[in-house]
């Protein structure tokens, strides 16, 4: 093997970089085990909010290596919300929302009608809705201009009345996308303040929906609330730094004596254990802001700045417990800085100031006005440190100014260097505006949304007009952000949950057992598998494919994925695949062993006679890999993340690690076995004539398919929630139930709710379409409340509604819900059935091009559509029957892509064969060389299946309810393939390649006469 102790050095490389990122992980796994145990009493309860409040003062605390633990918490390997717990959310904003606000609520009968269509479009087409609305306008009245309708006065400068259909609908794009970003601006703020773990949101393409993943979130009811709440745009005034420090003095005088007069009535009492705990002191202020930084002296400032007489021993730090966690916006000269913020804080200590205002004892010190807000960014580069803002409010509460009067704001590079924010405001707002400025002169006004100051400018000059520019040494990002702010207080349309998935702890918990479980068996059931039937070399393929694993993790984890329950299977079937190309590399081995040739030159000739059929097979797997990474969502990509990741580690494993161990060993002058005495000469020398039996197997398929094309137009298919919409809550009772009972009980409000089985005989899937077009929360409670009393008399102990609601404080009641808008559903079924057809033309394609021949692509493809024809027709025939979830869904679309990849991967190596014999003996007919090439490939082709089927097995026995009709339909598939591979697919390469010959025959005897 050339370059050797290069690949030597990439390889240790690879693993050391693996361990390195795996390392993370582990380090905040015990982190977190020890913060549970600490928080967990006598009685084995587990005090979360303590464990939370341990974990957050961690938060900055160097744990590994001079990593903090919230650095080490961004590096580790996540798990997804079926694992972990938690609530997946796809928010929509209503683009017809946004046009009519765009219009002023334009009753135009054009612009109305036009609407409507467009919406009626729009579920049953993947169209964006702004192409279909301006093919419904031009449909209701040709030739028609749409700057009548919205040539209003926040457009007035991008819409004139001569301004074409086709550039007002690039404005109308232009507006709704910004509506979008400022959504994702809005929400991200909004979770970054929940106080998740690890949450993610991202937008979903140019679909105007924004994902959002929070793991173990504990109150769905709170994020539902958070999530679809109007943005609330504000401009405030503010105090002077200087008018408030000496109010902030006798503030903490008075908390002082609060807290003294507690610790004094916790000494007497009897019961005292522990002393109560004393403030966390702040930690220091980055040097850039030029304050001063030392306690002592900042307090000693403060005295001199007040006049105050006080010695050192009054200077002490626990006099001083507001100053503890509040550092003081002082300069190192010991005068108040200029402006409104009056002090800096550490994420930890935020709640304990907030509480400390919030006294009645300290309200009454400040002006009824005063109202600390603070900054909704960090001050420094550890996101740590957060600014408190003066604000200044008035009696009633309502800004002098808010974001409703903003027409537009945009990103501008700045006079002085940098960017800017030009901001633009109707009349009313102009008025006010001018006025606000000219009382406000060299004072901060400050621009608050959701309670959060996200900029405080100072007043220069007085603004009429409504025309301003916020000028501040913004980067582009910044001013980016501080433009979505401000325009999004002027939200034409809120975004709406469309989709919903909540996912209790235990139900968590039990997809973490059963994962684990089916992932162990199937390791240790393919590594007895390889060693039993390859002895020393299944040996050096097991060391491979531990390897693998390795690569595998090390490489998620550098990538940031999130590993979830479809991703574990996706892991398995990995592994299962890993071995393929041991499988042939092996078998081109021992044809080569058997040709005479020492064990070194069979090593290299096998190894090099398989890369083809090796890379081939893989490539084509990759492919339906890639599509479902692009047009999959939440588990599907999850898997497919895992299948694409696996099969590049794969590759590198098997071709380079398991040489590497092979030349060592024959280095080292050890023998080299490729069987054991049962396997050896296992199906040497078949001569089966499979050609010959082609047109009983065209028969059989044929006559499986039509009986499957009968249950599927007749029966028809059990459609998951993900393509049918609806309501989903998987229920657990607190003993053995009657399904028959419980559909009986629930039919009262909904007789066509679907009632299955969700593994043991205590817990059901229930799924109901009832007010599917509603997706309010008080609907949702409407549901649940139904359920509960349909459902409550079936349980031994009954539940209260919130008993029952909850997904976390009671093991049982629902412990997972999930909710999927029709609209989204279409969305969804389109886009699974673009995948199968863009995965067969792509495999079409490929195989077409890699071998030269359209016959082998159509052959192929075929044989695909034959294993798809039957997978489906078997989840027909089997839903309501088998005891098992037989839903289509997107994990089960996820399945037949799976299908699709290891099926052509089977088909490809016997055409790489093909290829290879037609080579070496073109005067062989078609039909010895294709029957040759499939007897000698025949052992790899049941070896493969062999251990494919047996991780797949265990994935369905032991993966758990959730990916059990996922696993039985590649099962299915791999089944079916296996056999296609070899009757269907090589059979009609053949027919149609003797086909073209006999016409080409036929044309050249015709041409001679």
């Amino acid at each position: 093997m050339q370059a050797k102790g290069f690949i030597k050095f990439v390889a240790v490389l690879c693993f050391l970089a693996s361990i390195w990122m795996l390392s993370f992980t582990f380090v905040t796994r015990h982190i977190e085990k020890k913060a549970r145990i600490e928080a967990t009493d006598s009685n084995g309860i587990v005090d979360e909010a303590k464990e939370a409040e341990i974990l957050q003062a961690k938060r900055n605390e160097k744990v590994w290596i001079g990593y903090t633990y919230k650095e080490c918490k961004d590096k580790e390997l996540s798990l997804g919300l079926d694992l972990k717990g938690g609530m997946n959310v796809t928010m929509e904003i209503s683009i017809p929302d946004v046009l009519k606000a765009l219009s002023n609520q334009s009753a135009d009968p054009t612009f109305v009608k036009a609407l409507e269509q467009a919406q009626i479009k729009q579920k049953s087409s993947t169209a964006d809705f702004l192409s279909l609305f301006s093919e419904s306008w031009d449909e209701a009245e040709p030739g028609a201009r749409m700057s009548r309708v919205f040539g209003t006065y926040d457009l007035r400068d991008r819409v004139k009345p001569e301004s074409s259909n086709s550039d007002v609908i690039s404005v109308l794009r232009t507006e709704s996308e910004s509506a979008i970003a400022n959504s994702f601006n809005v929400l991200r703020s909004r979770i970054d303040r929940f106080g998740v773990a690890s949450p993610n949101i991202q937008k979903i393409g140019n679909s105007g929906r924004i994902l959002v993943e929070l793991p173990g979130v504990k109150e769905p009811e709170r994020v539902r609330k958070l999530l679809q709440g109007t943005a609330n745009l504000e401009f405030w005034e503010t105090y002077e730094n200087s008018e408030i420090i000496g109010m902030l003095y006798q503030a903490n005088t008075v908390i002082k004596d609060i807290l003294d007069a507690e610790k004094s009535a916790l000494r007497s009492a009897d019961t005292l254990q522990v002393e109560p705990e004393t403030p966390k002191a702040s930690a220091p202020v980055p040097d850039s802001l030029g304050l001063i930084s030392d306690d002592s002296l900042a307090l000693a400032a403060i005295a001199d700045s007040l006049n105050l007489n006080l010695n050192a021993d009054s200077l002490s730090i626990d006099n001083f417990p507001l100053f503890s966690v509040l550092t003081p916006s002082m300069s190192q000269q010991g005068q108040p800085m200029g402006g409104p913020i009056i002090g800096y804080a550490t994420t930890e200590n935020i709640k304990k100031i907030d509480a400390w205002f919030e006294l009645d004892q300290v309200k009454n010190l400040f002006p009824f006005e005063f109202k600390p807000m603070w900054t909704i960014k960090a001050i420094d580069k550890g996101e740590t440190t957060y600014a408190l803002i003066a604000i200044k409010s008035n009696r009633d509460g309502t800004p002098p100014l808010d974001g409703s009067v903003i027409s537009d704001a945009r990103v501008a590079s700045s006079n002085t260097g940098g960017f800017s924010v030009s901001m633009n405001m109707n009349a009313e707002g102009a008025n006010i505006w001018a006025r606000l400025t000219a009382d406000n002169l060299q004072k901060s006004i400050a621009i608050v949304l959701d309670g959060y100051v996200y900029s405080h400018p100072t007043v220069q000059t007085e603004i009429r007009g409504g025309s301003s520019e916020i000028t501040g040494g913004f980067s582009s990002n910044e001013a980016s952000d501080l433009a979505n702010v401000l325009k999004s207080g002027k939200m034409p349309a809120p975004a709406k949950i469309v989709q919903e998935a909540v996912v209790g702890p235990s139900l968590g918990q039990q997809s973490i057992n059963a994962g684990l479980i089916s992932f162990i068996l199937a390791f240790i059931l393919i590594l007895l598998y390889m060693w039993f039937y390859y002895g020393q070399a299944g040996t050096t393929a097991n060391i491979a494919l531990i390897a693998n694993v390795l690569l595998l993790f090390g490489a998620m984890a550098s990538f940031g994925a999130v590993l979830t329950l479809p991703g574990i299977a996706g892991i398995v079937l990995t592994l299962g695949m890993a071995v393929d190309a041991n499988i042939i590399i092996y078998e081109r081995i021992k044809e080569e062993v058997k040709a005479g040739n020492s064990m070194r030159i069979a090593l290299k000739e096998g190894y090099k006679n398989a890369m083809s059929a090796i890379i081939d097979g893989q490539l084509t797997t990759l492919i339906t890999g890639l599509i479902l990474l692009v047009l999959g969502t939440g588990p599907v990509q999850g898997f497919a993340v895992t299948l694409v990741v696996g099969i590049i580690t794969s590759l590198a494993t098997s071709i380079f690690i398991s040489r590497m161990v092979f030349e060592w060993m024959l280095d080292k002058g050890k023998e080299v076995s490729l069987g054991t005495r049962l396997t050896v000469d296992f199906l040497e020398n078949t001569k089966v004539n499979f050609l010959g039996l082609r047109k009983k197997t065209y028969i059989i398929s044929s006559v499986c398919i039509i009986i499957g094309l009968g249950f599927i137009f007749t029966k028809g298919m059990s459609y998951g929630i993900d393509f049918s919409g609806g309501r989903t809550y998987v229920v657990k009772f607190d003993q053995a139930v009657s399904i028959n009972d419980i559909r009986t009980s629930i039919a009262e409000f909904d007789a066509s709710a679907e009632i299955k089985q969700y593994g043991p005989n205590n817990q059901l899937k229930i799924t109901t379409k009832y007010k599917i077009d509603d997706n309010s929360e008080e609907v949702d409670q409407e549901i649940i409340g139904k359920l509960h009393e349909a459902l409550n008399p079936f349980y031994a102990a009954s539940l209260t509604y919130s008993e029952f609601a909850s997904t976390d404080t009671n093991p049982n009641g629902i412990i997972s819900s999930e909710t999927v808008g029709p609209t989204i559903a279409t969305d969804m079924k389109v886009n699974a059935i673009i995948a199968v057809i863009i995965a067969l033309i792509a495999i079409f394609i490929y195989i077409a091009i890699r071998f030269s021949r359209w016959q082998f692509g159509l052959g192929g493809v075929v044989a695909l559509a034959h294993d798809t024809a039957i997978t489906v027709a078997l989840f027909s025939i089997g839903a309501g029957v088998f005891p098992w979830t037989m839903d289509v869904d997107q994990s089960f679309i996820a399945a037949i892509l799976t299908v699709i990849g290891y099926s052509i991967n089977d088909t490809v190596v016997i055409f790489d064969r093909i290829r290879e014999n037609k080579a070496l003996y073109p005067k062989h007919s078609w039909w010895d060389n294709i029957n040759s090439s499939i007897n000698s490939t025949i052992v790899r082709t049941i070896n493969t299946s062999g251990t494919v089927l047996v991780v797949l097995f265990s994935i369905f026995i032991f993966g758990g309810e959730v990916i059990r009709g996922f696993s039985f339909a590649l099962i299915i598939g791999v089944a079916v393939g296996a056999y296609s591979t070899v009757f269907i697919a090589i059979p009609i390469a053949y027919d149609l390649i003797e086909m073209k010959d006999r016409k080409n025959k036929k044309a050249a005897e015709l041409k001679r006469k």
